[in-house]
């Protein structure tokens, strides 16, 4: 992993999926510091600095980078303490959803150098989506370190339009939820047909996640491997009959992508 020295602000289940992929992938605890307020959440790492809030934080700590990994609803009481850093020139990367660039200028300076990211949950697994957008003044050393940091725990990409971050929130963001929606119902039904619900709930999550690596591994579309699972005439042409017939899946689908969106531009401001 690139070097410098780091600073997670943050570290509970999205901030410390992301420690735990730098650690393994060789981050250096003596370049590390974090902090995260909430004692029982704390990593205990040796040779890191890991403190409650940021006037504990040693005065000689002087990030390159600053990970950004609280909750928006808190990012107020976050940022004060850190604009230092970004006038000294660290980068800060951001996982808060709805926050944008122009905010984080407000509270970090018109300078600072900012990378906006949407990671989602399946990174605990090393398996996340990440989507990031770089603000003016990030560099292409400073898009790297943050690209090395955040494909510790899966895939990146990039956009330059930030506007399609509220989109990218909606379907990758709160994704996985939709998912785990879709394995619950699943089960349930299978209860209704007959099922215990033991093996009910067993074969709805081995099926979504097998199915998911399939997806995961297959060079062929999600619409091919469809068609691949599904016998004219069978089990599952009838199952997608009433899943794909008029007003069901994908106008749900839409307009669930839809509310999720829009709400990110309010948590936005």
């Amino acid at each position: 992993m690139a070097g410098g020295r780091l600073l997670l602000v943050g570290c509970g289940k999205m901030g410390g999926a992301m420690l735990e992929g730098w650690l393994e992938r060789g981050l250096k605890p003596a370049d590390l510091a974090v902090i995260e307020p909430v004692e029982a959440i704390q990593p205990k790492i040796a040779g890191a600095i890991v403190v409650g809030s940021i006037d504990k934080l040693p005065a000689s700590f002087a990030p390159d980078l600053v990970v950004l990994a609280v909750k928006p609803q808190t990012m107020d009481v976050a940022l004060p303490g850190l604009r230092r850093f970004a006038e000294a020139g660290a980068t800060f990367l951001s996982i808060a959803a709805g926050k944008t660039l122009a905010y984080f200028r407000q509270h970090l300076g018109a300078r600072a150098k900012l990378v906006r990211a949407m990671p989602n949950t399946p990174a605990a697994v090393r398996r996340g989506v990440t989507v990031c957008v770089a603000g003016p003044g990030v560099g292409p050393a400073e898009r790297a370190r943050c690209q090395d940091l955040l494909s510790a725990v899966g895939s990146v990409d990039w956009v330059d339009d930030e506007g399609l971050m509220d989109a990218v929130t909606a379907v990758s963001g709160s994704g996985p939820a939709y998912v785990f929606l879709l394995a619950e119902a699943m089960a349930t039904a299978g209860v209704k047909a007959g099922l215990p619900a033991e093996l009910a709930t067993k074969l709805a999550r081995g099926t979504v996640s097998g199915s998911g690596e399939l997806l995961a591994r297959s060079a062929d579309s999600a619409a091919q491997l469809r068609i691949n699972v599904t016998s004219p005439g069978g089990t599952t042409a009838e199952a997608l009959k009433v899943l794909m017939a008029g007003d069901a899946m994908q106008p749900l689908f839409d307009r669930a992508i839809d509310a999720a969106t829009r709400r990110s531009r309010e948590l936005a401001g």
